[in-house]
């Protein structure tokens, strides 16, 4: 869970290292880690009902019991089974990866929407995901910032932060992204006169 994973000094290295990397750009950094992005609730649910539907087919054929007798043990097995996959545990490792990526790719999306980054003034707002139930991290650019660095370049921003994650120093990793995208906004939005803070200098926690 991100609160074992972070700790306050943590979370203050990392505002402090927006901070410092806002001073040098009139773009906005703003980052979010969440623990999972979608409780996946209905896919043990979609396997329970499947392993119930399974159940009276060979107990018809190949037994006496009563329809109500089937049916009990039917009903049976679709709540243990559900109970069984719904354990945290269990219920990521049946979820297919694929879908787990584009879940947590829709939820980077929605954060990005969630707060304003596509509202700053120059549309230079970038958000630096990170979903930890899926191992997932994506750089979301806004297009006045994106117009101007290739994707191969955040796709490396995007490897750093992972490769911290695999170390076990989140913190750091979310520091060296901070640190790459403040460069990366400061080469192509310099402060300005007046170079306000237009979003919060903080990591979200969800």
């Amino acid at each position: 869970m991100a609160d074992f994973i972070l700790t306050p000094e943590d979370d203050k290295r990392i505002t402090g290292s927006i901070r410092d990397a806002e001073k040098n750009t009139s773009g906005e950094i703003f980052c979010v880690l969440m623990r999972a992005s979608s409780d996946y609730r209905m896919i043990p649910i979609a396997w329970a009902a499947l392993a119930a539907l399974l159940v009276p087919m060979p107990l018809l054929y190949f037994t006496r019991i009563e329809a109500t007798t089937i049916y009990i043990f039917q009903l049976t097995v679709f709540l243990v089974v559900m109970l069984v996959l719904l354990l945290p545990a269990v219920r990521l490792l049946m979820v297919p990866k694929r879908t787990m990526f584009e879940r947590a790719h829709a939820e980077a999306q929605r954060q990005f929407a969630a707060h304003g980054l596509h509202r700053t003034e120059a549309r230079t707002g970038v958000l630096i995901f990170v979903s930890l139930a899926e191992h997932y991290v994506e750089v979301v650019a806004d297009i006045g910032i994106a117009a101007k660095v290739e994707q191969e370049v955040w796709d490396r921003v995007v490897k750093l932060l992972t490769q911290a994650m695999k170390r076990g120093k989140i913190a750091d990793g979310f520091i060296e992204a901070i640190t790459v995208c403040g460069e990366l906004l400061a080469q192509h939005f310099p402060p300005g006169a007046i170079n306000r803070d237009e979003l919060p200098d903080k990591l979200v926690l969800l």
